[in-house]
C-alpha cells in the first residue's frame, strides 16, 4: 500500500491574533506546538504546526494568524468542518471544558452512530471531537491538564461543503483510492483502507450554497498523505491525465508538496511524510525555536522583532 493516499496529512486553515491561537491549541485543546516557522511567500506572519508528539501525519493543523484578518465565511467549495478522534467516554470532559473557558460548543450527539460534540475555536474556525467506533492507537499528546484518556488523537475526518458531490466524489474514488461507504441526509461518507486513522473525508451536498469566503476561521487547503516523493509524483501524473492543473513538486522543509483545485473548488495538496518535522530540532524539541526557511535566515533578526510574542 506504499504507492496509495494513506488518508489525510495536514489541513491549513486562516487565523487572526498568533497568541489566542497559540493559547486555545496548546493550552484549552492540548496539543502540541510541533513546528513555529513562517509563511514561505510572507515571512512576517508565522506558520504553526499543531500535532501528536511526534507531529506524526494525520495529527497536523496549521494556521497562518494574520492579526488584522477579516472574518471569513463557510460556503461551497470549502473544507468546512475538521473532526478530531479522541477516546470513548471523553466527551464529557470536554464538554465542561469547553463551559470553563467560554468556548463555543454544540450539544453531544450522534452521526453515524458515533457521538460527537461540535465546537468553535476563537477565529469561528468548525471543529468537531468525535469517538470513533473503531479503535484508534495513536498515542496522543498529553498536557498538565488534558491527560492521555481524554486526549485528541489525531484527525478524525474533514469535511468539504459542494453544490454538487459528484466531480468530487470521482476524485476521491478514481484518483485517490477512496471509497463510498456511507449517507446519513446530504452527508455523504468516503474512506479509504489505506490506513487506519484520517481515513474519511465527508462530503455535504448543498446546491444552493453560496461561495464561501476564504478568510480568519477558515480552511485553506485540506492535505492528503503519500509514502515519499516518487508516491508523490506518480499522483501528479494520474492527475495530469484527468486535465487538472497541478503546481510542481514544492520543498516545504518539512515535506514536498503538489497544490491542485479539485472541481468542487476545494484546494487539495499531497504532502510526502519525508522527510519529518524533525529535521531542523529533535523530537524533544519540537516547536522550541523559531524555525526560518533558508532564505529567511539573513533578515531573522528582523523577523524575531516583528513577530508576535506568545508569552
Amino acid at each position: 500500500m506504499s504507492n496509495r493516499i494513506k488518508g489525510l496529512h495536514h489541513i491549513t486553515a486562516i487565523a487572526g491574533d498568533a497568541k489566542r491561537n497559540y493559547d486555545f491549541y496548546t493550552r484549552v485543546l492540548g496539543l502540541r506546538l510541533v513546528k513555529k516557522t513562517v509563511n514561505f511567500d510572507d515571512p512576517e506572519t508565522y506558520h504553526f504546526y499543531y500535532g501528536n508528539e511526534n507531529g506524526s501525519p494525520g495529527t497536523i493543523l496549521t494556521f497562518f494568524p494574520w492579526a488584522n484578518v477579516r472574518k471569513g465565511r463557510n460556503g461551497s467549495g470549502m473544507a468546512t468542518e475538521i473532526g478530531y478522534s479522541v477516546p470513548t467516554g471523553s466527551l464529557e470532559f470536554w464538554r465542561q471544558r469547553f463551559e470553563q473557558e467560554n468556548i463555543t460548543h454544540g450539544e453531544i450527539t450522534t452521526l453515524f452512530n458515533e457521538q460527537y460534540l461540535p465546537f468553535e475555536d476563537p477565529d469561528g474556525l468548525n471543529l468537531t471531537l468525535i469517538v470513533s467506533a473503531e479503535t484508534d492507537e495513536r498515542a496522543p499528546w498529553e498536557t498538565d491538564q488534558v491527560k492521555q484518556t481524554v486526549a485528541i488523537k489525531g484527525f478524525y475526518n474533514v469535511t468539504l461543503t459542494l453544490r454538487s458531490i459528484k466531480p468530487t466524489a470521482t476524485v476521491l474514488t478514481e484518483i485517490f483510492g477512496y471509497s463510498f461507504v456511507g449517507q446519513e441526509g446530504n452527508r455523504y461518507r468516503y474512506k479509504t483502507d489505506a490506513i487506519d486513522t484520517a481515513s474519511i473525508i465527508d462530503l455535504i451536498e448543498a446546491p444552493m450554497e453560496a461561495n464561501g469566503l476564504g478568510a480568519g476561521g477558515t480552511n485553506h487547503h485540506v492535505a492528503f498523505r503519500v509514502e515519499n516523493e516518487e508516491v508523490l509524483m506518480e499522483f501528479r501524473e494520474k492527475i495530469v491525465k484527468r486535465g487538472f492543473q497541478i503546481t510542481q513538486k514544492i520543498d516545504r522543509n518539512y515535506f514536498y508538496s503538489l497544490y491542485f483545485r479539485e472541481p468542487g473548488g476545494v484546494l487539495f495538496e499531497l504532502a510526502t511524510d519525508n522527510p519529518g518535522f524533525a529535521t531542523d530540532e529533535t523530537i524533544q524539541e519540537l516547536g522550541s525555536g523559531l524555525r526560518l526557511p533558508a532564505q529567511y535566515e539573513s533578515i531573522r533578526s528582523k523577523l524575531e522583532t516583528i513577530l508576535p510574542s506568545l508569552v
